[in-house]
């Protein structure tokens, strides 16, 4: 029997009450059932915006962790489809592509051969990945305008923090900064904090695409 962990996400704080992970969950122990599969452990991202890439992922982060974990341990993720894994179509095709070169396998409980790299089922994949972006692109505007009018009418309308404004933050952010200056690249950086004992917000380690979105967003907010 295959070990496999499984990964679910839900999008909205007020989600993660509902039934949401209940769905995905079903889904897929009724898919590993029927394919000799065990579900070792479930990985839950709870209120994140599949948008997000590896920043803001705390379950994502400690899946990879324990993919990458020394002894026997599943090289199998099932989801229940992509778009759980992330609504964006770059997003999904990088993570994707992240498992696979670490020797990991990714299975979709409802799109069980979309992931094959045959030419055909990539483009299929692609299709569904991009009306997955466009959903979510509606969303995205349809709450921009939501916030437009609020601020508007209040004045304010705050959004998420950007790493370094927060107690703490401000430290390891510079240090960043000067590591980057050296000429170090964004993983060799995360290696650094990651052994100076630095913490991210979320997540227990820091990664290079974490560190270089964090950058790229501070450079452009400067």
């Amino acid at each position: 029997m295959t070990r496999a962990y499984a990964y679910l996400r839900v999008s909205g704080k007020d989600q993660v009450q509902g039934d949401g992970f209940t769905r995905q969950l079903d889904t897929i122990k009724r898919y590993a059932a029927t394919h000799d599969i065990r579900i070792v452990k479930v990985f839950r991202e709870e209120g994140v915006c599949g948008a997000n890439e590896l920043a803001d992922r705390p379950a994502l982060l400690e899946l990879l962790e324990a993919l990458a974990a020394d002894g026997a341990r599943p090289k199998l993720v099932v989801i229940e489809k992509l778009d759980r894994l992330a609504r964006d179509l770059m997003v999904q095709e990088n993570i994707i592509a992240d498992l696979r070169k670490r020797g990991f396998e990714l299975l979709s409980a409802m799109e069980p051969d979309l992931l094959e790299h045959d030419p055909t089922r990539v483009m299929m994949r692609q299709i569904f990945g991009s009306v997955a972006q466009y959903e979510k692109a509606m969303i995205v505007a349809k709450l921009k305008g939501a916030r437009d009018r609020m601020k508007a009418k209040t004045g304010r309308c705050e959004g998420r923090k950007p790493f370094g404004h927060y107690p703490g933050e401000g430290a390891t952010l510079e240090r960043m900064h000067a590591l980057r200056e050296s000429g170090m690249g964004f993983d060799r950086i995360a290696d650094v904090l990651n052994t100076e004992g630095l913490k991210p917000r979320t997540g227990k380690r820091w990664w290079g695409k974490t560190i270089s979105n964090i950058l790229t967003l501070n450079q452009q907010a400067a």
